[in-house]
């Protein structure tokens, strides 16, 4: 019986483990498909409310299909309050960093957010910080710094950058607290509809002065897209989800590290992007950071959507 229950928890373990790395495949991706995206003419917000509108109607679907119920009036109202000012933060300013500099440079300064986590979970969740966590921090800090000095992107694109971070940073504090007890395909849902509401707001109000908003103008275009809403935003989350119940979130967050790496090497493959050997060993340097933050016995934030 113990072969066969080590057997079967073995088999979920790999499982989970191949969800997470999907997940992080999917998420991965998305700074090199909305460079295509932008190339066929799209602009940020013309991007953002596909990207929402696809989004969630492929979720509310699921949640009809599995039978799902929306969570009550009050949390509801929390968790759009989440997506319509943190998502949409956090995706507007990684989406325009996109336009100033390197996706792989993007995608290194974005995984900062475990570092921004630990900070804010000590100042007002009164975590303590240990030696572990400190050296972890240094060491994120350095390799941050190697990242940006052998990146290519202007000042704006690596403000932004860190800024994604930083925001991304508070909505999964604010989010621990918000989503606990909420189904996850619910709570994402919603999430996603308020995000895709608020820009389609936006663009609403810029169209009216005199701004109008510009779609992907080829199907190359419109491929990408849609795949940053079904393939980074829908599987990816939901592949996710899937894997953190099999894993947990310490080991599941350990294994979303290879996230920006899958971005590093897409944008070399597909974008030609240069890599220089000072942004490699500064990405290596803030993954190893991330891991470290993720041992036992220190806090390991649990990734959420990007």
């Amino acid at each position: 019986m113990s072969a066969v229950l080590s057997t079967g928890s073995t088999r979920d373990a790999l499982f989970g483990v191949i969800l997470i790395a999907v997940s992080a495949t999917c998420f991965g991706a998305m700074a090199v498909l909305a460079r295509f995206a932008y190339a066929s003419g799209a602009d940020v917000f013309g991007l953002l409310v596909v990207r929402f509108s696809v989004a969630t109607l492929a979720l509310a679907g699921i949640m009809w299909l599995r039978g799902t119920p929306l969570p009550p009036l009050s949390r509801v109202l929390a968790l759009a309050a989440m997506g319509g000012i943190g998502y949409v933060g956090q995706s507007y300013t990684f989406f325009t960093a996109l336009n100033h500099a390197q996706a792989s440079l993007v995608a290194l300064l974005l995984y900062l957010y475990p570092v921004f986590v630990t900070l804010l979970a000590a100042l007002f969740l009164k975590e303590p910080l240990t030696r572990t966590t400190l050296a972890a921090l240094v060491l994120c800090s350095l390799g941050a710094g190697l990242t940006v000095g052998g990146g290519e992107g202007s000042a704006l694109g690596i403000a932004l950058g860190v800024a994604s971070a930083v925001i991304y940073s508070i909505y999964i504090v604010v989010g621990a607290r918000l989503t606990r007890g909420v189904d996850s395909l619910a709570s994402t849902t919603v999430i996603c509809a308020a995000s895709g509401l608020v820009y389609i707001v936006m663009s609403t109000i810029r169209v009216k002065t005199g701004t109008p908003i510009a779609f992907p103008g080829d199907a190359m275009g419109w491929a990408a897209t849609i795949a940053i809403a079904l393939v980074s935003t829908v599987a990816a989350i939901l592949t996710f989800f899937a894997g953190l119940q099999k894993l947990g979130a310490a080991r599941a967050s350990m294994l979303s590290t290879i996230e920006p790496v899958v971005t590093v090497v897409l944008a070399a493959a597909v974008l030609g992007e240069h890599i220089a050997m000072s942004q490699a060993f500064g990405g290596a340097l803030i993954l190893a950071g991330v891991l470290w933050l993720a041992k036992p016995g220190t806090r390991a934030p649990a990734d959420q959507e990007n």
